[in-house]
This record gives C-alpha cells, sequence and structure tokens, in this order.
C-alpha cells in the first residue's frame, strides 16, 4: 500500500505565499517523477514538474513564481509558491511515480488534494 498525503493549502491574499508539501509513505521501492497538478472549474492543469534527477518545468503561468523541490530522502515533493494571484485558486493535488515494493512496475499516485483560495 502506497499513500500520498498532503498539506500546506489554504487562504491567502493576493501577493502572498504558500507551501505545500506531499509526503508518500508505505511499501515503496523507488518514486521517479513528481509533479503538482491543480484543478479549477472546468479546468485542470500540470503546474509543475520535477524528475527522479532533479529536472523541473512550469506552467507559463507560474514560471517564475513558483518553484518544485524534492527531498529523496523523506519522499516527499514541495510547491513553494509566492506572489500568488486570484487566479491561482484551486484544489492543488500531487502526483507521483512509484515503483511499490514487490514489482518491478511504475504505478501513478495521487494526493487527496488541498484547497489553496487567493483572495483579492
Amino acid at each position: 500500500q502506497v499513500q500520498l498525503v498532503e498539506s500546506g493549502g489554504g487562504l491567502v491574499q493576493a501577493g502572498g505565499s504558500l507551501r505545500l508539501s506531499c509526503a508518500a509513505s508505505g511499501s515503496i521501492f523507488s518514486i521517479n517523477n513528481m509533479g503538482w497538478y491543480r484543478q479549477a472549474p472546468g479546468k485542470r492543469e500540470l503546474v509543475a514538474h520535477i524528475s527522479d534527477g532533479g529536472s523541473t518545468n512550469y506552467a507559463d503561468s507560474v514560471k517564475g513564481r513558483f518553484t518544485i523541490s524534492r527531498d529523496n530522502a523523506r519522499n516527499t515533493v514541495y510547491l513553494q509558491m509566492n506572489s500568488l494571484k486570484p487566479e491561482d485558486t484551486a484544489v492543488y493535488y500531487c502526483n507521483m511515480v512509484i515503483v511499490p515494493i514487490g514489482t518491478y512496475y511504475p504505478r501513478s499516485y495521487w494526493g487527496q488534494g488541498t484547497q489553496v483560495t487567493v483572495s483579492s
């Protein structure tokens, strides 16, 4: 069993910052890619992605404001969000591609989602 647990969402004023965390636990052999997605009404998009080698990419809408990072020792991915805008309001989901112990096959796992609300 593998589980992803997110934390760090909340309500913030425009221009503020939040840091999201997502920790994986359970029978984990290895973790490949990690990423953050967000879901707003009628729209779901990839926000940021980090490979197992540390390469990152971002949605154009968050470049220069958001930073994704990972702590492999803690099986955790972070999303530092600065200069937040009302249009960043969404439910944020973490995603990890994990190879569970006992299998050679990677699977995609999702966190439970955390609400981020940016007021104007």
